[in-house]
């Protein structure tokens, strides 16, 4: 007859193309979830692999290690395992699949059925598509498996349920953005009720270069209501029970939604730490010039990896003011990490003087302003390079649309924290980050300032850009909801700024392309999902 039981969601962080390490990793789990009983253990799309693999998914040895995986993971006895990997078949086809083993046996192999190829995915470019779904039986109980696209469409799942499946097992690497993880939960509530299915959402977690995994799965009974919400961030176990007598798993953790600042700063900080500690590096450096960005980029530095692998260095020219001096050091000092500071008069100079024949008498331009830039970049590379510590870039999102940076200079680096973050949601960030330590670690004087590149006397960025909440409105429209420039007029702003600031952003496409990657927050991030040809003859006025 029908039993109670109880399912392992393994909200799994996979290190891309190590497939043996994850296999491994797996089988730790399992044998966990086996100490505490449990009778089913789903693990996320790809897990073996880790998504996204791109080109790696070309490597002719894959099958070879996706077979050694799999030949690790049928040792395991008494309990059924639900898992993605790469399924590559005699005919040629490879899928986004999915395995359901029990006791060294393959159950059954489902296919992905919807690939997604818009935003961030690519997968028409590896996959092809599966046609049929696969039910298995289990403790007198009926589950069904499906792999994340697939529950996004409606028709897919529809079929599923009329199959008479109790239970979706549904394996995910969804990627974060702002709002996401509620967006995901609500619609799969409503889907739930609207078929009348249970839904097992297990989703990956981890930074993988600009992508975040929030992790973030759940479990839905067919009325909607919510069994299991796992936290953001964060890789563990957790566990749904299913009760016969109710027809229904049993309310377990719910761990209450992160309002949005929180979830933003944990998704850099987890981006970040991947980032760093994946590709090896012993720690990072970065150039704090007593302003919010670099600010705020210490703070999630110093978060992702502790203070004693965080160096920073402030670098002074005459424009510098002694407010920032003060405050770059009162701020490396209340985070601890290693300060130190490296004048750049004599550098600047000697560039001037070398370059004085060249340039003979000709007026001072930003020539001289990216000159000073340079010399800072130059210098954390030395830095980077003597002690292998990994540049951040500390530029934001308002700065790089409008190319309000120096190619060489302050993009220098190999991660760029803030490069999804527009300038307005850094002082928010800055302001929660203080709120959640005894005593405020940025100091309120980085806030409050009106930010200033320092690269001249007395200049302030609004000296060059319109106010940042106006900027950051006239971007979030022509980036992220494609208004052309006659809607941006339209909704109020002055016809001259939003001329200037769209002619900026067309024009500035080749500094991005140059760009650092940087974790992605949003739904337009610049690299994989807004992708523009750097020359063109595109007018946007029309």
């Amino acid at each position: 007859g029908m039993k109670s039981f109880k399912i392992a969601l393994a909200q799994f962080s996979p290190h891309i193309g190590n497939v043996e390490a994850n296999a491994q990793k797996m089988l730790a789990q399992v044998n966990e979830a086996k100490k505490q009983k449990a009778d089913l253990i789903i693990f996320p799309e790809l897990s073996t692999v880790g998504y996204p693999a791109e080109d790696l998914l070309l490597r002719p040895s894959l099958a070879k290690r996706t077979q050694n995986a799999f030949e690790q993971l049928s040792k395991v006895k008494d309990i059924v395992m639900v898992f993605g990997f790469v399924n590559q078949t005699e005919d040629g086809h490879r899928y986004n699949a999915a395995a359901v083993m029990k006791d060294g046996q393959v159950l059954g192999i489902y296919n992905k059925q919807n690939l997604p190829n818009y935003g961030v995915f690519d997968e028409k470019r590896y996959f092809s598509e599966g046609h049929q779904h696969l039910v298995f039986e289990y403790l007198g109980h009926k589950f069904g498996v499906l792999i994340c696209e697939d529950i996004w469409s409606l028709n897919t799942v529809h079929q599923l349920s009329q199959l008479n499946v109790e239970t979706a097992l549904v394996l995910n690497a969804s990627p974060y953005e702002v709002g996401k993880p509620q967006h995901r939960l609500t619609t799969m509530s409503e889907l739930a009720k609207q078929l009348n299915i249970n839904l097992v959402y297990t989703n990956q977690v981890g930074g993988q270069d600009d992508l975040i995994f929030d992790g973030t799965s759940f479990v839905v009974n067919k009325d909607g209501g919510i069994a299991l919400q796992a936290p953001s961030f964060k890789e563990d176990l957790f566990y749904a029970e299913y009760e016969t007598e109710q027809q229904a798993y049993k309310v377990g953790t719910l761990t209450p939604a992160l309002d949005t600042m929180a979830e933003i700063y944990q998704g850099l900080v987890l981006a970040t730490r991947d980032y760093i500690q994946r590709s090896g590096f012993p720690g990072v450096i970065l150039g704090l010039s007593g302003g919010i960005d670099s600010a705020l980029t210490l703070a999630i530095a110093v978060d992702a990896i502790g203070a004693d692998k965080v160096q920073a260095v402030m670098m002074p020219y005459t424009y510098t003011a002694q407010i920032s001096v003060e405050d770059a050091a009162a701020q490396a000092k209340n985070m601890g990490v290693t300060f130190g500071i490296a004048e750049i008069n004599p550098i600047v100079n000697s560039f001037m003087q070398t370059l004085y024949p060249f340039f003979g008498n000709s007026p001072a331009d930003t020539t001289e302003e990216n000159l000073q830039a340079r010399a800072r970049g130059t210098l954390l590379m030395g830095l980077s390079n003597k002690f292998g510590n990994l540049v951040l870039a500390t530029g934001n999102k308002s700065e790089l649309s409008v190319g309000y940076c120096t190619l060489y200079g302050d993009m220098v680096g190999g991660y760029a924290v803030l490069k999804d973050v527009y300038k307005t949601i850094v002082f928010e960030l800055a302001k929660y980050r203080n709120s959640i330590s005894e005593t405020p670690v940025i100091p309120e004087r980085v806030i409050t300032r009106p930010p200033s590149a320092e690269l001249r006397p007395d200049q302030k960025d609004q000296d060059s850009l319109p106010a940042y909440d106006v900027l950051d409105a006239i971007l979030y429209a022509y980036i992220e909801e494609d208004c052309s420039q006659d809607d941006i007029i339209a909704k109020g702003f002055k016809k001259e700024v939003v001329e200037k600031v769209i002619r900026l952003v067309d024009r500035n496409e080749y500094k991005r392309r140059q760009a650092a990657i940087g974790p992605r927050i949003s739904p337009r991030s610049f690299g994989r999902e807004r992708r523009y040809p750097i020359v063109n003859g595109w007018t946007p006025g029309v």
